[in-house]
């Protein structure tokens, strides 16, 4: 029983960072109607401002402080990543406004291979490191309860309260905020949003600055866990079935179906690794979402279009 509950916590501690690469999917959607395919690059880009920056300051300014560096890497990079946003509206998107879905498709493919190149221009390509300070000792709880108690990583631990507490804000901020209900008229119609007197092209910069401010948080938290390197846009690719399980205008699909997803490839590679030859933790995730595009497109809350002939 303690190992399965070992498990499980590291598989929902999982999940919660696959929940925050996955809402910056859903706020880009919900705003544009279209799949951010730059969300993962976003993630790497914001990681390497944050990990260089974080370097090159005690540098510049002569001061030893890792923390005060970290806390000037942080504003810079969000800086940085607020000026993506508003260059991605004023130089892409304001230009495509009533585009089919599928003009806005390629532009986001278009802004991810440009972000990776740049990035990696600017920041440099080798594997980077990230210290913020996160505990890396396991810690062990419950011994009382069950023999030898329960082995958590305080790593994921604290990544997986800083992920929910985000994934809370954010939340808060789409369902009970005058811009939050802007953002959603504009997903729905951006002629009819216009209007009513809706600014697209400031939305549209705001939704890209919190989509950035939630890649910089994920980039910051696995650029710790792993380093930061090409991969990390990779990692980003987990939340693609993330949202197809929750549904893609969800927020709160996206938490569950990123805790969903945790858990199930963890549980998976332990149970029934054995038994299939292992990888499961590799392809599991894109499976489920293969299941609920057949039986369940729109998501577990996702909304359902009804085309009326």
């Amino acid at each position: 029983m303690g190992f399965f509950l070992e498990t499980l916590f590291g598989g929902l501690m999982v999940g919660m960072l696959y929940s925050l690469i996955a809402i910056g999917f859903v706020l880009i959607y919900k705003a544009s109607g279209v799949f951010n395919f730059a969300q993962g690059a976003m993630v790497l880009f914001a990681a390497l401002a944050m990990a260089r920056f974080a370097e090159w300051f005690p540098q510049w300014f002569g001061f030893q402080s890792q923390i005060l560096a970290n806390i000037l890497a942080f504003i810079a990079a969000m800086a940085v990543m607020i000026v993506v946003a508003w260059l991605i509206e004023r130089l892409a998107l304001s230009k495509l406004v009533n585009q089919e879905g599928i003009t806005l498709l390629m532009a986001t493919l278009g802004i991810a291979y440009f972000l990776d190149g740049v990035g990696q221009t600017i920041f440099g390509n080798d594997i980077y490191k990230i210290d913020v300070g996160m505990p890396k000792e396991p810690l062990m709880v419950l011994e009382g309860t069950f023999q030898g108690g329960l082995l958590l990583s305080q790593e994921d631990l604290v990544a997986a309260a800083v992920s929910a507490a985000l994934v809370v804000v954010l939340a808060i901020f789409f369902q009970k905020t005058a811009t939050g209900r802007a953002l959603r008229a504009v997903a729905d119609d951006h002629q009819a949003a216009q209007s009513i007197g809706i600014p697209l092209s400031r939305i549209w910069v705001i939704v890209w600055s919190v989509a950035g401010f939630s890649a910089l948080v994920a980039g910051i938290i696995w650029g710790s866990k792993l380093g930061v390197q090409f991969s990390l846009s990779l990692v980003a690719l987990k939340a693609l079935p993330v949202v197809i399980l929750g549904g893609l205008t969800s927020i709160p699909g996206a938490i569950i179906g990123g805790l969903l997803i945790g858990v199930g490839e963890k549980l998976s590679e332990i149970y029934l690794g054995p038994m299939l030859g292992g990888g499961i933790e590799i392809w599991f995730a894109y499976v489920l979402a293969l299941v609920f595009l057949l039986v369940r497109p729109q998501g577990l809350f996702g909304e359902k279009i009804i085309d009326r002939v």
